[in-house]
């Protein structure tokens, strides 16, 4: 890489920070290009060279953020097999990473209803959604995806209240592996 290269790395790096230290403190209706430019040290004319508009770098925050979750789901649950206790390993590892995330209401309720990225919002639950799903064939169940669908909302769901009380909730978890029929305190 360049060093023009890592320069634009790290000012597009530093426009997304700015965007989740705002989205934590003001949630995405807070996420004006003059607050983000503002809190980043930037001109506007920086940020539309990295984004182009709005839209453009909700889309960047999302992905961004679902990235590093999902990266660090895919390696808690690398080498096991597909069933319940991947699913609830998964789950935790979902959870507790949204925990240390920076904008989880914003990014995970708020973007929802934000025009601008609900087809990435789709898209994302889709995805994890599929990849749930052999777990859900390997438990025997009827409906496999249309199961890890619900179970992908239910997780999400946990997440923000979770983020709500500002800790792991043991009792919420619980209920979580009771939904699929699992003993407790296995997450």
């Amino acid at each position: 890489m360049t060093l023009r290269q890592e320069t634009a790395a790290r000012t597009r790096q530093s426009l997304v920070d700015a965007g989740l230290r705002i989205a934590e403190q003001s949630g995405l209706s807070g996420l004006s290009v003059n607050r983000v430019v503002d809190e980043a040290g930037v001109s506007k004319g920086t940020f539309f060279h990295h984004f182009g508009d709005r839209a453009s770098y909700l889309v960047a925050l999302h992905r961004g953020f679902h990235d590093r979750i999902l990266a660090d789901t895919i390696t808690a649950i690398a080498d096991r097999s597909p069933g319940v206790d991947r699913l609830l390993l998964g789950a935790g590892t979902y959870l507790d990473v949204c925990l240390r995330e920076r904008g989880v209401r914003a990014l995970l309720l708020e973007a929802r209803a934000e025009p601008a990225i609900t087809e990435e919002v789709r898209a994302r639950n889709a995805a994890t959604a599929t990849l749930c799903e052999p777990d859900f064939q390997a438990m025997g169940w009827p409906h496999p995806h249309q199961s890890a669908q619900l179970w992908v909302g239910m997780v999400a769901e946990a997440a923000l209240v979770e983020f709500d009380a500002g800790r792991k909730l043991t009792r919420l978890r619980t209920a979580l592996a009771g939904f699929l029929g699992a003993e407790a305190g296995r997450t």
